[in-house]
């Protein structure tokens, strides 16, 4: 993910039953192909280059079967671990909360929701007959990737919509080292899986 310019945009396919998406960057450039590997025990996705799905970039898998504090771990194409993502236990059942581990396994990022009020205000009005459908338009959770020092990275915003299908990232550092960025995308890739399934 070289010369990566935000900010990026995350939109899923709606009319597929996989969970895929594409990411594209400020010129609407494609830097990934995402897709969620269907009716597997053990979370497993693909990182693809483009849509065509031909070139490998990226896998990430879990470390254990559906667990509710799998570590996710990112490998280039070629095998090479880079880091990986795991969710901090009980702390994100009212605000999801996840730590990022670089190559070393030292965790040197954190990803976390920023209102813990708009995902139970969304769980209300989605089950309200008709209004429901409306929720996507008026709550929608934003999240902060921060340095240990509490600098901010990046954000990622769900963006209006009925369907739920579309977020942004938007770069809030002044710099940001190539792996960094590398991880905090994956990392924001994988946590939007996860979160999704959640509701």
């Amino acid at each position: 993910m070289n010369s990566i310019n935000f900010p990026l945009s995350l939109d899923f396919k709606i009319a597929t039953f996989a969970n895929d998406f594409t990411v594209k960057d400020a010129d609407q450039r494609t830097i990934a192909y995402v897709r969620q590997k269907m009716l597997k025990l053990v979370d497993e996705i693909v990182v693809f280059t483009d849509e065509t799905k031909s070139q490998t970039k990226y896998t990430i898998k879990a470390n254990k079967w559906l667990d509710f504090s799998a570590t996710y771990t990112f490998k280039t194409g070629d095998g090479k671990e880079i880091g990986r993502i795991s969710r901090k236990g009980w702390a994100s059942i009212w605000k999801a909360h996840y730590l990022i581990y670089d190559e070393n396994q030292q965790q040197d990022l954190t990803i976390q929701e920023e209102n813990g009020w708009v995902k139970v205000a969304d769980a209300v009005l989605r089950e309200i007959p008709l209004l429901g459908i409306f929720a996507g338009y008026f709550f929608n959770p934003s999240y902060k990737v921060t340095r240990p020092d509490g600098s901010m990275v990046v954000r990622l915003k769900k963006e209006a919509s009925f369907f739920g299908r579309r977020f942004s990232v938007t770069k809030l550092a002044d710099f940001i080292e190539p792996q960094e960025e590398e991880r905090v995308i994956l990392s924001l890739m994988m946590m939007i899986l996860l979160e999704r399934r959640r509701g």
